[in-house]
């Protein structure tokens, strides 16, 4: 209700100034003085007025559209889709309408609408003055557009982006913030994600597969590591059910490397999951297999005297 307070009024007053101006219209360029300046003052809060009034507007359209999505379901891939479309789409169209009513403040300034129209023809050289200027900003705000129609990235999504891990927080015409699972902020701007490779762990579902590593010696027995897996993953509402694989994917000089691959519903859930199956499984070694716990072998051999 709040939000069509923000539109109602504005307009109910820009409508009352319009109004005024057509009826005073006639009569007001007669006046003098202060009041000579009450018809430019009339126009500069129409023009203000119909600008805010379209800003209101746009802002209760995406509230309409984003009540359909609900970005906090568990499958929501849908919703962060339209979510990133809508947040760009709203600033983008933000801007214009302030770049134009500004435009159209300035110009009901008859010295500055005269100045134009002398400068008119050297607005060619200028607009290359400008554009080479501005060609970082231009781009950007042109990154930014690009990433909101072909979407490599959506709000929510789970990201390696500079060797740091974590989510699309915001998602701005020249800038985007990844929330790094430590609750640091991480601001680049959006070329970064149009000219560098970078990780997307939740592009096309929000179930992402886990893997966890462990270095044992060379007399574990594997066979007793997977019964233990299956173990420990039916015990935990972690696990999605779906994947689940024990494999030596390394023999090295001192020890063997086991990778388990463990799948589950989200990004967060899957980094609690590898931490959860970590910890029982160096647990499980520990109690039952210490034997194979990492080590190092020196063998002495007592040489024979010779005769």
């Amino acid at each position: 209700m709040n939000i069509y307070k923000r539109l109602i009024f504005p307009l109910l007053i820009t409508l009352f100034l319009g109004f005024t101006k057509i009826y005073f219209g006639e009569a007001a360029k007669s006046w003098e003085g202060i009041l000579a300046y009450l018809p430019h003052l009339n126009t500069i809060f129409i023009i203000s007025g119909f600008t805010w009034c379209l800003l209101v507007l746009i802002k209760i359209g995406k509230i309409s559209l984003l009540k359909q999505y609900d970005i906090n379901q568990e499958n929501n891939l849908k919703a962060r889709k339209v979510y990133t479309q809508i947040n760009v789409l709203e600033k983008v169209a933000n801007f214009l309408i302030i770049l134009l009513g500004i435009g159209l403040i300035l110009i009901s300034f008859e010295s500055i609408r005269q100045i134009g129209v002398g400068l008119f023809a050297s607005a060619g050289v200028a607009g290359i003055i400008i554009g080479f200027s501005a060609q970082k900003a231009i781009g950007t705000l042109i990154a930014g557009i690009q990433i909101a129609i072909t979407q490599p990235f959506r709000l929510e999504d789970a990201v390696v982006v500079e060797g740091e891990w974590g989510w699309i927080e915001e998602i701005n015409l020249n800038y985007v913030v990844v929330r790094i699972w430590d609750q640091r902020r991480l601001i680049l701007p959006s070329t970064y994600f149009l000219e560098k490779p970078f990780q997307n762990w939740t592009r096309t579902s929000a179930d992402i597969i886990g893997s966890v590593f462990i270095h044992t010696d060379y007399t574990i027995p594997f066979e007793e590591l997977r019964k233990e897996l299956d173990r420990i993953l039916e015990k935990t509402d972690l696990w999605d059910k779906k994947v689940k694989v024990l494999q030596v994917t390394d023999a090295k000089e001192f020890t063997v490397e086991s990778r388990i691959l463990v799948s589950a519903r989200n990004s967060p859930t899957a980094w609690d999951l590898r931490v959860y199956v970590r910890e029982k499984m160096v647990e499980f070694v520990q109690k039952n297999y210490p034997e194979s716990l990492p080590k190092t072998r020196l063998s002495l051999e007592k040489e024979t005297p010779s005769k």
